[in-house]
């Protein structure tokens, strides 16, 4: 898999644990060191097969790529290589990493609602519920994954409908459900003004511009700093560094304001990552030096706030929130399959 290429440190509010070494990225062990390194585990057999049930979603994308001329030959070039990497990974669980492709699509339809999103959440006076309106607005938009066989299959399907998603998420209480704590703490907590919120975000689409942007805009209408951290390099549909820029710019008006809100306290990082997860002793210098004044961390999306750094510990607040999109997650968790997380941990 390409590498970052740039230099990547620790991040400095991860708690010092250099003498004890506790800090794990990832919350789900996927091996032992007892387990025989040319075999692979039933955990990870379960994700290759996982996977493997995905490629008819990712052939389908790139046959309906109008960009390229023999597209449907393309597609079913990758179908065939893409199968033969997830055998041979079978054979060797060390041979490869997985390939990438995405495409805009999924950005253009949620700019389309971005507006209306937040008018809706903008038009409830009581401080407490729009919060809540607003976490449930990131669990709706991080439902989408390509990374998920079934909910891309969904998508592709019966099309995105963000209000109905809303509408239908598990009823509470949620796996993890920190959410009466958090909203009673929202009010009073020094990162309620003039204060940093650092988010790591997740995926492209209606994730990050319905989910996302809006909890951020909130943020940012309230008097915080907000610094959305996402990766340099793509991965599965992982919004990117240079992505994030450009759908920023496309939602914001001529003065610089999201539907009112200044931009001028909202920042994009490189956070120096090309997985759909992440190791928090591998992050860009660029954030680790924009880290050091943050209040809050938030880790959003099933693989940098579940899969990994579930049980992290931060010298600051933190919040996990996600939505469990994969049977083996929920297994891990005992939960149900697209239940919801929010882990609030203050310090």
């Amino acid at each position: 898999m390409e590498s970052s290429r740039l230099q990547l440190v620790r991040f400095s509010l991860l708690m010092d644990d250099t003498d004890t070494h506790t800090y794990k990225p990832c919350s789900i062990p996927m091996r032992f060191p007892s387990d025989d390194p040319t075999v692979p585990t039933p955990t990870e057999l379960s994700w290759i097969n996982l996977l493997y049930g995905g490629i008819p979603s990712y052939r389908k994308h790139a046959e309906n790529d109008t960009t390229v001329p023999d597209a449907a030959s393309r597609a079913e070039l990758f179908a065939q290589r893409y199968a033969k990497i997830l055998e041979d990974l079978k054979k060797d669980p060390a041979s490869y990493d997985d390939p990438v492709d995405i495409s805009d699509e999924e950005n253009a339809k949620a700019i389309s609602l971005f507006e209306n999103v937040v008018s809706l959440n903008d038009a409830i006076e009581d401080e407490g519920k729009r919060l809540e309106n607003l976490v449930r607005g990131i669990f709706a938009g991080n439902i989408f994954d390509l990374g998920s066989a079934e909910l891309a299959e969904v998508f592709s399907r019966d099309g995105m409908s963000f209000s109905t998603t809303c509408e239908n998420l598990l009823p509470r209480p949620w796996i993890v459900d920190d959410l009466d704590a958090l909203k009673m703490r929202w009010s009073k907590k020094s990162w309620k003004k003039a204060s940093v919120v650092l988010i790591f975000v997740d995926n492209s689409g209606a994730d990050i511009i319905l989910g996302v942007l809006p909890f951020a805009r909130e943020l940012l209408r309230r008097g915080s700093q907000v610094v959305l951290a996402a990766n340099d390099l793509p991965s599965i549909n992982d919004v990117t560094y240079s992505e994030l820029i450009e759908i920023v710019s496309k939602l914001k008006d001529e003065e610089g304001r999201l539907l009112g809100v200044s931009t001028s306290n909202l920042l994009i990082a490189n956070s120096g990552n090309g997985l759909p997860v992440i190791d928090l002793t591998k992050v860009s210098q660029e954030l680790n030096c924009l880290a050091s004044d943050v209040d809050l961390v938030i880790l959003e999306g099933m693989g940098r706030g579940i899969e990994t750094n579930l049980h992290a510990l931060f010298k600051c607040d933190s919040i996990n929130i996600a939505m469990v999109k994969h049977p083996q997650v929920a297994e891990y968790l005992g939960s149900r399959l697209y239940d919801c997380l929010i882990k609030y941990k203050e310090v």
